[in-house]
C-alpha cells in the first residue's frame, strides 16, 4: 500500500478529533444533569474495530484512559453477536469500568457491507445509581452492592430497538431517573451526530485511507513516546504510598507499590507487593490504575504528543489480581479517582530517582467527592448535590504549584462547580470559597493551595456523604520539599464543628436546616528545601494569605524588618539556626527485615531508640519521613524500641532503593503531621 499523503493524514486525524469535539459540545447541550453540562464529567472517544482508541479531545483521563478495556470487554463478551442499531451500556468496574457512577455508552458503527468501521463512546457520570447513600459515593462501605446498580456490558438497544425492560429496571434502581434517562438520551444522541460526520469522512476519504491514517497516526504516537523513554538509564525504580482504609473504625493503611522498569524504549510497571484488596473503598481496577501510571508518564516526557492507543504501546502493566490496585468481586470500587490518583504519586515518586527536574512535589491526592441528597421541597422531587472541590498542585522547579486547580488527571475539569447552578437546583446555598492558608507544601517553590468551600443547607434534611483520602497521610514534597495539609471536612451545626472519627470517610451522616459542610481540601507538595525560598517570594506568600506568618517564620525562617520587607541578615541567621533541626540516622542494611504491620493493611514501621525518638520530638505511632539522596521521601510509623541504636535506622532492600542509600549512609528523619485519629491505628 502505497504511503499516505501527510496532508491526508492530518486532515483525516483532526477530523477524527472534530467529531469529538461536536459530540462533548452535543452532551452539554443536551444533557439533564448539571453534573455533565457545568462540570464537564464526561468523556468521548472513537474506538476502531479492534478496540483501540483512535480519537479523543480535551477529555477527563480517568474516563477515555480506562476505556479501552471497556470496549475490549464488549467484543469477548459480544464476539459474532453485534450489529447494525446495537447500542452497549457498562458501568460494572470489574468489567471494564471505573465505578458505579461513571456509565459508558458504546454505539458500533458498520459500513454498507455489515463491515464493522468505528466505535464512538461516552463515559459520563450519572450523579447517582442508587446505593446505600444520595449520590452512591459512600466513604464506608464494604462491598460494591452497597455502591449502586452493577452494568456489565449489555445490549441496551438492539437492532435500534430500546430494551424497555432493562431501562426500566435500571431507571427504577436509580434516585433522579429523570435526570438519568436525559442524561442517556445525551449520550445516545452525540453518539448519533458523530455516526453522521464519521459516515461523510468515510465517504469523502474510503474506508482504506482512513484505516491507514489511524494506523500511521497511532504508530508515529508510540514512537514519539518511546523516543522519551529510550532517554531514560535502564533499571528498576521502587517507589511506595498508601491510601487510608479505616478497619472498625481504627486506621489501616493499605500499601500501594511499585516497580517501575525501563528496558530500552519499553516502561514496566509492576504493582507486586501492593495490599490485597480489602473491604473498604480503597480498590480498584488494573484500568484505572494504568491510567495513573499512563498520566505520571505521559505528562512527564511528553505532554505535547497525543493520546491514543499507540501511546499505550509503551507501557505494560503487572499486577496481583484481588489486590486494591486489581479489585475482584465482591470489593467495593468507588476509590477510583484516589487509586489513580495514588498510582500517579508512585510513579512521580519513582520517576524522580531518574528525572527530578522534570517531576513535581505529589499532587493534592484525591478526587474530594462530597454528596448531599434529600428532597426539594420548591421542586417537589428529590436532589443529589456533587462537589469536588479541587486541591492544589507540587511545586516544580520552575514555579510553585497552581492553586485549587484540578490535578493533570482530571483534564478538562473546572476546579469548582458553579455556585449559581447548585443554588438554583437545589436547597443549597455556597457560603464561603476561598485559598486555604498554610495548605501548599512549603518548599524552595511552594506547593499550590487547596480551598474551602462552605456549603449551607437550606433544605429541610438531608444526608451527607464523602470518600476522600490523604485526609490522614498528607501528599509528600520532593528534594526536601515540605508535605502538604491534609484534607478535613466537618459540620458547623449551631456554631459547633462537628467531627469524623474516620477522616475523610462518611457515609450518610444527616444534616439539619442550617448546617454547614466545611470542604477542605489539600495542597500539592513542596519542590526544594524551604529554607532556599526568596525571601521576597516569602513576603508576597504572607501578605496574600498563601502562608501565616507563623510558616514565614518557623518553616521558611524568614524575619521581617519593622516595614515590613525580609530583614536578610537576620534571615540568614534564622535559616542557619533552623538547619539544624534536620536529625541525621546511620541506615543499618537488613535484607530479612519486614517492617510491615497492619490487620488488612500493611504499613511500613521504623524502630528508633528512645534517645533518638525524644530528640526528634516523636513517639509510638507518629509518623516520619526518611529523606536520602533520592528525590521523594519514605513514610514509616514511629516504633520506639530498646532494641534500637541510638541515632540509627534498618531498613530493608526496598526502603534503600526507594532512598537511594546503602549500608552505613546517612539518612534525615523528620516528624511528619498527620491528622489525629479517633481510634487509633489497626493491628
Amino acid at each position: 500500500m502505497p504511503a499516505v499523503n501527510p496532508i491526508t493524514l492530518e486532515v483525516v486525524t483532526e477530523g477524527l478529533i472534530a467529531i469529538v469535539k461536536e459530540m462533548r459540545a452535543t452532551i452539554i447541550r443536551a444533557s439533564y444533569s448539571s453534573v455533565i453540562y457545568e462540570f464537564d464529567d464526561f468523556s468521548c472517544a472513537l474506538f476502531n474495530a479492534a478496540g483501540e482508541m483512535v480519537a479523543q479531545s480535551w477529555d477527563h483521563p480517568g474516563h477515555v484512559l480506562p476505556l479501552p478495556w471497556g470496549v475490549r470487554c464488549v467484543l469477548d463478551d459480544f464476539v459474532n453477536d453485534i450489529s447494525p442499531g446495537d447500542v452497549f451500556l457498562l458501568n460494572d468496574p470489574y468489567r471494564g469500568g471505573t465505578h458505579l457512577n461513571d456509565v459508558t455508552l458504546l454505539y458500533p458503527l458498520f459500513d454498507g457491507s455489515g463491515e464493522l468501521l468505528i466505535f464512538p463512546a461516552v463515559r459520563a457520570h450519572w450523579v447517582d445509581v442508587g446505593g446505600m447513600v444520595p449520590g452512591s459515593y459512600s466513604g464506608l462501605s464494604d462491598n460494591i452492592y452497597q455502591e449502586g446498580v452493577r452494568i456489565p456490558p449489555i445490549k441496551i438497544i438492539e437492532a435500534g430497538t430500546v430494551n424497555r425492560a432493562a431501562m426500566t429496571l435500571l431507571m427504577a434502581n436509580m434516585r433522579v431517573p429523570e435526570e438519568r434517562e436525559g442524561d442517556f438520551n445525551a449520550s445516545l444522541g452525540a453518539c448519533k451526530v458523530a455516526d453522521g460526520r464519521i459516515r461523510k469522512l468515510y465517504e469523502k476519504y474510503g474506508a482504506a485511507t482512513v484505516a491507514q491514517c489511524v494506523a500511521v497516526n497511532l504508530d508515529r504516537t508510540e514512537r514519539r513516546l518511546r523516543e522519551q523513554i529510550a532517554k531514560l538509564p535502564d533499571g528498576d525504580y521502587y517507589y511506595e504510598d498508601y491510601l487510608e482504609y479505616f478497619n472498625d473504625g481504627k486506621l489501616d493503611p493499605v500499601l500501594m507499590r511499585i516497580k517501575l522498569t525501563v528496558v530500552g524504549d519499553q516502561i514496566i510497571a509492576d504493582f507486586a507487593g501492593s495490599n490485597p484488596q480489602v473491604p473498604g473503598v480503597v480498590n480498584s481496577s488494573l484500568a484505572v490504575t494504568g491510567a495513573g501510571v499512563f498520566v505520571a508518564v505521559k505528562s512527564t516526557l511528553d505532554p505535547g504528543g497525543a493520546v491514543n492507543q499507540g501511546a499505550f504501546r509503551a507501557i505494560e502493566l503487572r499486577a496481583p489480581q484481588a489486590s486494591i490496585v486489581d479489585v475482584r468481586d465482591d470489593a467495593p470500587a468507588g476509590a477510583h479517582g484516589e487509586v489513580r490518583k495514588r498510582a500517579v504519586s508512585v510513579t512521580l515518586g519513582a520517576l524522580a530517582q531518574i528525572i527530578p527536574d522534570l517531576v513535581s512535589g505529589d499532587l493534592c491526592g484525591t478526587s474530594f467527592p462530597n454528596a448531599i441528597g434529600g428532597y426539594n421541597e420548591r421542586r417537589a422531587r428529590q436532589y443529589v448535590y456533587y462537589e469536588v472541590p479541587a486541591g492544589g498542585n507540587g511545586g516544580f522547579l520552575e514555579a510553585d504549584g497552581p492553586d485549587a486547580m484540578v490535578n493533570v488527571d482530571f483534564g478538562n475539569l473546572p476546579s469548582i462547580q458553579t455556585a449559581e447552578s447548585m443554588e438554583l437546583e437545589m436547597p443549597v446555598m455556597v457560603e464561603r470559597c476561598e485559598l486555604r492558608t498554610d495548605s501548599g507544601g512549603a518548599g524552595r517553590h511552594r506547593g499550590g493551595l487547596g480551598m474551602r468551600r462552605d456549603v449551607r443547607l437550606l433544605g429541610t434534611e438531608a444526608s451527607y456523604s464523602v470518600l476522600s483520602d490523604r485526609a490522614v497521610i498528607p501528599p509528600y514534597g520532593v528534594l526536601g520539599g515540605g508535605s502538604a495539609a491534609p484534607y478535613h471536612v466537618s459540620v458547623m451545626r449551631n456554631g459547633e464543628s462537628q467531627l469524623f472519627d474516620t477522616a475523610g470517610k462518611v457515609t450518610g451522616y444527616p444534616l439539619c436546616q442550617d448546617d454547614v459542610v466545611v470542604m477542605l481540601s489539600a495542597g500539592g507538595g513542596g519542590y526544594g528545601d524551604p529554607l532556599g525560598r526568596d525571601p521576597d517570594a516569602v513576603m508576597n506568600d504572607k501578605a496574600k494569605a498563601y502562608i501565616s506568618a507563623e510558616q514565614a517564620r518557623d518553616v521558611y525562617g524568614v524575619v521581617f524588618a519593622d516595614d515590613g520587607q525580609p530583614d536578610l541578615g537576620a534571615t540568614a541567621t534564622l535559616r542557619e539556626k533552623l538547619q539544624t533541626r534536620h536529625i541525621g540516622a546511620k541506615v543499618i542494611a537488613d535484607n530479612a527485615l519486614d517492617p510491615y504491620v497492619g490487620a488488612r493493611g500493611r504499613r511500613r514501621t521504623t524502630e528508633l531508640s528512645k534517645t533518638t525518638a525524644a530528640t526528634i520530638g516523636v513517639k509510638d505511632e507518629d509518623m516520619v519521613e526518611l529523606l536520602g539522596s533520592n528525590p521523594a521521601p519514605l513514610r514509616a510509623w514511629v516504633v520506639v524500641s530498646d532494641k534500637a541504636s541510638d541515632n540509627c535506622v534498618r531498613l530493608d532492600e526496598v526502603g534503600r532503593s526507594i532512598l537511594g542509600v546503602t549500608d552505613n549512609d546517612t539518612v534525615i528523619i523528620r516528624y511528619l503531621y498527620s491528622t489525629p485519629l479517633a481510634n487509633g491505628l489497626a493491628y
